[in-house]
């Protein structure tokens, strides 16, 4: 296992479009535990492979206190959704950014686990918050690309402040 690096917005690699994931061998396997392990350090709530520079449809989430209820989603499709969410959420490759964007409050979907069994999953909240955000990422997405030009402005500029100032 490993903690791989997380791209830091505005990478431009992290707009890349993730390619479904075919086969559900070991190197799979290999990338969720990687994918996990990062997340709990970084620490974090969810994490998309895009956000490790691999552009396979992956992606883990765990919204419990005691961080003990990893779940993954591999090529993840979002059935329906509804009602709209009011939380304010926050993301690993854009550091101390926080702000609220359009996401359903429940939404329903399906993907497959990383031996390729195939499930449905409802989700409301923050998990349903979480799946949405990381299912952006898979898609070329940035949370940040919802706000304002400004806003996003502003938030490129800071980051790359404090990437100069920290390496």
């Amino acid at each position: 296992m490993a903690i791989l690096q997380i791209l830091q917005y505005p990478d431009p690699r992290l707009h890349k479009v993730a390619e479904p994931v075919r086969s559900f061998d070991e190197n799979l396997r290999d990338l969720v535990r990687d994918l996990a392990e990062t997340m709990y350090a970084a620490p974090g709530v969810g994490l998309a492979a895009t956000q490790v520079d691999v552009h396979r449809q992956v992606l883990v989430a765990d919204v419990s206190d005691e961080h003990d209820d990893l779940r993954v989603f591999v090529n993840p499709v979002l059935i329906e959704g509804d009602g709209e969410s009011a939380l304010e959420e926050g993301c690993l490759s854009v550091p101390g950014v926080y702000d609220r964007v359009p996401r359903f409050e429940h939404i329903r979907g399906r993907a497959y686990d990383a031996s390729g069994n195939a499930f449905e999953f409802e989700a409301t909240g923050l998990l349903s918050v979480c799946i949405q955000h990381e299912m952006d990422h898979l898609k070329g997405r940035v949370f940040v690309d919802y706000l304002s030009r400004l806003k996003q402005n502003r938030i490129a500029a800071k980051l790359r402040k404090q990437q100069r100032h920290t390496g």
